[in-house]
């Protein structure tokens, strides 16, 4: 829950008790109306202070990260100047493909993380784009080093890998070096009561 709501990939926290990696909790909350996914994870983030009495603090370290930058290409995205989408902003399609609709770039620098766990890099955004943006991305899944490529699914198999598909459909690279990381630090979090 904290990985989600504060968009930060779980190998990036540390500290707090053992049962915050075993105990499983189920979290029922109701808005009075529509809120954007960036209203709703401040208010989820608020529930977790609230309900788990969580505190952390952040802490900046120098490791390695892939950075986000606009392709020599140019951009290929649209820009969507809407406001933030109110559902999930990047969902899977068929074929091994996902689409954006009114995607922050911090959500997305999030997601890629997502998808390039393997890695263990976060993304950090180094675009200069401040819009919210609608794309399709199609592209092979990263696999486990002792898995081979032709154990997808044959349409899948030609797709082309994370890194080539950035650059050619939405004109984005990415390019590992150091950089900041951001770690949050557990320093309280107790089990919530019964409701």
């Amino acid at each position: 829950m904290i990985a989600l709501m504060y968009m930060v990939p779980m190998r990036q926290i540390s500290g707090g008790p053992d049962w915050i990696d075993t105990d499983r909790f189920d979290v029922e909350a109701r808005a009075d109306h529509a809120y954007s996914v960036d209203d709703l994870h401040v208010m989820f983030q608020n529930l977790l202070a609230d309900r788990f009495n969580l505190k952390f603090h952040k802490e900046i370290k120098e490791g390695p990260v892939y950075a986000l930058s606009v392709d020599k290409s140019g951009l290929k995205m649209k820009a969507d100047g809407t406001g933030q989408a109110l559902g999930i902003p990047i969902v899977p399609a068929t074929g091994g493909g996902f689409s954006g609709t009114r995607v922050p770039m911090q959500f997305l620098c999030w997601w890629l993380g997502q998808q390039l766990q393997n890695d263990g890099r976060p993304v950090i955004d180094e675009t200069g784009l401040d819009q919210s943006y609608d794309f399709t991305l199609s592209f092979a899944p990263q696999l486990p080093p002792n898995v081979s490529r032709d154990s997808l699914p044959p349409e899948m198999q030609n797709l082309p890998s994370i890194f080539d598909a950035l650059r050619q459909q939405l004109g984005l690279k990415i390019e590992a070096k150091k950089g900041p990381v951001e770690c949050f630090v557990i320093d309280h979090i107790d089990k919530p009561s019964a409701n």
